[in-house]
């Protein structure tokens, strides 16, 4: 793999525009692309797994699902304070509120700034377990 990737929901207008602020705003090498437009083989992930959350391809293989993908994200920033937030978001305590807060995000993520109907999950995704 030629560069670390953050693969997110590309029919989610809340994710698009997460994904456009990060591009703006966090210097990383990672390549942010949607799901929809990803070589998932290539990566390694299935189409349920990136629906389920966002999704992130280290350049050794790794992978992390959710905040922990968002925390890898951060931590291959080149700007000092995004990485002391992904290091500060893979601590313990900050990692066990991290998780029930993404599920909470993606279940109303329709409902933020920015999101659309289109960003609502399927029933069977909202009640399936995450983690």
């Amino acid at each position: 793999m030629e560069m670390p990737t953050l693969v997110y929901d590309g029919d989610c207008a809340f994710c698009t525009r997460c994904a456009e602020f990060i591009a703006r705003r966090i210097p990383t090498d990672a390549r942010v692309v949607p799901w929809q437009f990803a070589d998932l083989d290539r990566l390694g992930l299935t189409e349920a797994e990136c629906e389920e959350a966002v999704q992130w391809v280290g350049l050794d293989g790794s992978r992390a699902a959710g905040p922990d993908a968002v925390a890898a994200l951060l931590i291959s920033s080149s700007g000092v304070g995004w990485r002391l937030a992904g290091v500060g978001l893979r601590l313990a305590p900050v990692r066990a509120l991290a998780w029930p807060v993404y599920r909470w995000v993606a279940r109303n993520r329709h409902r933020l700034p920015g999101g659309t109907a289109a960003c609502a999950l399927p029933r069977e995704a909202r009640e399936r377990p995450h983690g």
